[in-house]
């Protein structure tokens, strides 16, 4: 009987959220940049995330003794936005309506495909960077430019509020 089971815990486990690697002093830009045009823009958003910043990384997480990209982003909007979304990147995949990278906006949702059924998501901050659980630095603000991400892109969605 648990045999069953086992393929579905494993595509579960391989459709969690995923982040590549990411250099301190790239991060540090990132965060500095982002905390003024955020702290100006969007005071709700900025101060979600420095209450958040820096909690780790826990796949199912939703808590602040860890969290996954997907929890975070959701519990973002309910803070920042007073919007609800739904629990996983593959179902806040479908949210909203697709946007073309260059008009993307802060608040608008970025996803990434990291391996063939693994999915990222983050909340784009204007000037190429967004805020998102990363596996490897917990809570962060990261650039969409890093080879990294940028090999990884997928789409843009903006939720109407």
């Amino acid at each position: 009987m648990r045999c069953r089971f086992f393929p579905l815990i494993v595509s579960l486990l391989l459709a969690a959220c995923s982040s590549g690697p990411e250099s301190n002093s790239e991060a540090q830009q990132a965060t500095s940049l982002s905390r003024e045009h955020l702290q100006s823009e969007n005071p709700d958003l900025y101060q979600f995330y420095n209450e958040w910043h820096g909690t780790p990384y826990r796949l199912g997480g939703t808590q602040k003794s860890g969290i996954d990209c997907s929890a975070f982003v959701q519990r973002a909007f309910v803070e920042a936005y007073q919007l609800s979304l739904p629990r996983t990147t593959r179902q806040q995949s479908k949210q909203g309506i697709e946007m073309s990278w260059s008009d993307a906006k802060q608040g608008d949702l970025v996803f990434f495909k990291t391996k063939r059924t693994t999915y990222h998501v983050g909340i784009y901050l204007g000037n190429k960077q967004f805020m998102h659980a990363s596996t490897s630095k917990g809570v962060i603000i990261s650039r969409i430019d890093n080879p990294y991400w940028a090999s990884k892109f997928w789409q843009v969605r903006r939720v109407t509020m």
